[in-house]
């Protein structure tokens, strides 16, 4: 089991933190910048094409919430059963940037900030 750490490289492209995700830390997912079979997810495949290492760089929208890849209703449901507010990250990253971001994420211990917190 992998432990977790502070690894600007592990922010998702959608803001999650790879680095403490559960799935990431008993090595069953590479995370999602070292993940080339997520060719599904179109945020990670906009981030790529625009060189952006996460919605936070995006200009195009002051709030992710506006993007529709980004708010797709796939997304919706999951930040509603897993209680995640990827938006609310997003809005950290670009308030205090990706290494203050990784090092609150791996404190916590937790992927994303939690939905209503």
């Amino acid at each position: 089991m992998r432990q977790i750490t502070v690894d600007t490289n592990l922010i998702a492209r959608c803001g999650l933190y790879c680095g403490a995700c559960g799935r990431y830390t008993k090595g069953s997912c590479p995370g999602c910048a070292e993940n080339e079979k997520a060719s599904w997810c179109s945020v990670r495949t906009c981030c790529l094409e625009r060189g952006a290492g996460s919605c936070a760089d995006c200009a195009d929208f002051s709030d992710a919430r506006e993007c529709k890849k980004f708010n797709n209703p796939v997304a919706r449901v999951f930040g509603f059963i897993f209680r995640s507010d990827r938006a609310a990250c997003v809005r950290l990253i670009r308030e205090r940037g990706r290494e203050a971001f990784a090092r609150e994420m791996a404190a916590r211990g937790t992927s994303s900030v939690r939905r209503g917190a």
